[in-house]
C-alpha cells in the first residue's frame, strides 16, 4: 500500500488534533475503538449519501488512529488532484472496466506489511440505490479479515466503529444481519439511504 497522510509523521499528529477540535466544535461524537484483531480489516462506510462523507470519514479516521484506504471513482484522481487523493488514502476504481477488484483488494490487504483498513461504501455510489453491492463482503472473505461496521449518523452527529462481523459464506443471511445494524443510521441525505 502507498504512503498516506495517516502514516506521515508530524502531519498526522497535527491533523489528528485539528480533526478532534473541528468535530467537537461542531457537536460530533466519535465512538468505538479498533480491536487488535482488526488491524487488517474491511470497514463498511455507510451511509454514503454526500460528498461531505469523505472529509468527515477522514477526520473520524484520524481521531481513531486508523490506517485507512478508500476506493473512489477514477475521475477524482485526475490531474491536478490525483496525488492529493492518493495521499489521503485513495485508490482509484475504473467502473467502466471489468477487472477483478475483489481479488486485487484482498491480495493488497494480505500483502500489507502493517495495519490497513480498507473503507468500502456498500452502496457503491452516493446516489440512491435499492440494493447494496457485496464487494466489501467478498474482499473481507477472500482476505480472511473481519468487517468493521463503521457508521456516520448525521442526525445524531455520531460516527465511529461498531461491532466486528465475520463473513460466514451465507451472503444473504450475513447481508441481512449487517443491514440491521444500519437501520436507524441517517446519512446527510437520508432519502438516499436504505438499509433494507
Amino acid at each position: 500500500m502507498h504512503r498516506t497522510i495517516f502514516d506521515t509523521p508530524g502531519v498526522n499528529t497535527l491533523l489528528r488534533a485539528l480533526s478532534r477540535g473541528f468535530l467537537h466544535l461542531n457537536g460530533w461524537r466519535v465512538e468505538g475503538l479498533l480491536p487488535p484483531q482488526a488491524h487488517k480489516a474491511v470497514l463498511i462506510a455507510a451511509p454514503h449519501t454526500s460528498n461531505w462523507d469523505l472529509p468527515y470519514t477522514l477526520m473520524v479516521a484520524m481521531c481513531l488512529n486508523l490506517q485507512p484506504y478508500w476506493m473512489g471513482k477514477a475521475s477524482i484522481f485526475r490531474f491536478p488532484f490525483g496525488a492529493l487523493m492518493r495521499w489521503l488514502g485513495g485508490i482509484p476504481v475504473d467502473r467502466s472496466k471489468s477487472n477483478n477488484l475483489v481479488a486485487a483488494s484482498a491480495q493488497a490487504i494480505r500483502d500489507a506489511d502493517g495495519p490497513v483498513q480498507l473503507i468500502v461504501p456498500p452502496e457503491g455510489t452516493r446516489g440512491k440505490v435499492r440494493h447494496w453491492k457485496t464487494g466489501f463482503y467478498f474482499i473481507a472473505r477472500e482476505a480472511g479479515v473481519p468487517i468493521v461496521l463503521a457508521y456516520m449518523d448525521y442526525e445524531k452527529k455520531r460516527s465511529g466503529l461498531g461491532p466486528l462481523f465475520t463473513p460466514t459464506g451465507d451472503v444473504e443471511r450475513d447481508m441481512a444481519e449487517i443491514k440491521r445494524f444500519y437501520a436507524g443510521v441517517k446519512g446527510r441525505n437520508p432519502t438516499q439511504f436504505e438499509a433494507q
